[in-house]
């Protein structure tokens, strides 16, 4: 039997890698946490990644209501994601691409009237 003498060296350990479809998890569950009001009958947000070593590129698909900023919501997703898949996964995140698929209407009363005169 052979023991080991000490620490195994780094480069002997090995690496972790972590799959695309757990890092588009990851993005997609941060992005539905993102979204202040998620409309009842909306998908939930999909995400597709393209990882290349430690960076991870971002782009999510995801249904907003309406009215809201869809400029502050689409930052807000943007922001948790990287947030999310560097904690998570301890990648970096440079582009994270959001797609708003459809805007479906909060409720009746919610909603700006408009005069057709």
């Amino acid at each position: 039997m052979t023991g080991v003498t000490g620490p195994v060296g780094a480069a002997e350990r090995g690496q972790t890698r972590i799959a695309d479809r757990v890092v588009a998890k990851i993005a997609a569950q941060a992005a539905k946490e993102a979204v202040d009001e998620r409309p009842k009958d909306a998908d939930a947000p999909r995400a597709t990644v393209t990882v290349h070593r430690d960076t991870a590129r971002v782009r999510v698909t995801l249904d907003l209501a309406y009215p809201c900023d869809i400029g502050r919501q689409c930052g807000a997703v943007r922001r948790r994601v990287g947030e999310r898949v560097k904690a998570l996964a301890g990648m970096e995140v440079p582009e994270v691409a959001v797609q708003v698929e459809r805007l479906h209407r909060s409720g009746a009363g919610n909603a700006p009237e408009v005069s057709t005169r």
